[in-house]
């Protein structure tokens, strides 16, 4: 079970339109409460247009809402930084 990083860099730009980099950092969770169900923990670094203007919840709601399928299951855990430029 679980995603891989480029699945998730992927979704994460087509859905904004976006560059992404996506670190895994679900080796550093090992036995991790969280993690033994399978679900990851990844940081991301969204730039994208459309968050041009918006706060930075804004911003975090925009990128939870393109995985949102995923949270919970396959992703454990997303630390985000967002920007526009």
């Amino acid at each position: 079970m679980g995603i891989t990083r480029e699945q998730l860099q992927q979704r994460l730009e087509e859905a904004l339109q976006a560059k992404v980099h996506v670190d895994d950092e679900s080796h550093l969770h090992a036995g991790h409460e969280g993690a033994k169900d399978g679900g990851k923990h990844f940081k991301v670094h969204v730039v994208s247009e459309r968050f041009k203007g918006l706060s930075t919840l804004a911003r975090h709601r925009l990128v939870y809402d393109s995985v949102s399928d995923w949270m919970k299951k396959e992703i454990h855990a997303l630390a985000i930084t967002a920007s526009h430029e």
